[in-house]
């Protein structure tokens, strides 16, 4: 049973070791009033194919703002995507497959927020 116990507690460390020092890249959307539900659709299946293309991204994930606050400001999803460090982000910004996607989203976007951090 302390084996147990510990080996579990060595599996929860070293998950919040991982995360320490991850650097993470959070966009904001704001879709432009009327663009069409199969635009948004392809948008957030092309957003969430690039960790299959550009390997420095670690891990990804998204949704639809569902705060009951009401205080979204129109930006209606929002995306997490992680890397080991800045020097990943740096890879993935001027990658072909993102500025591809950049540029099949911008005509349909209003506003985007950005925000990076790194993991505490």
């Amino acid at each position: 049973m302390r084996i147990l116990i510990a080996a579990m507690s060595l599996l929860a460390l070293s998950s919040i070791a991982r995360a320490e020092g991850e650097y993470r890249h959070l966009v904001f959307f704001k879709f432009k009033d009327g663009t069409p539900v199969e635009e948004i659709t392809r948008i957030e299946k092309e957003f969430a194919a690039l960790p299959s293309k550009i390997d420095t991204i670690t891990d990804f994930e998204w949704g639809l703002d569902v705060s009951p606050e009401k205080k979204a400001k129109g930006f209606t999803h929002g995306f997490i995507v992680t890397f080991k460090d800045k020097a990943g982000l740096d890879v993935y910004l001027p990658h072909e497959d993102h500025q591809k996607f950049v540029k099949g989203l911008k005509p349909h976007l209003e506003d985007v927020f950005v925000f990076d951090y790194v993991a505490k």
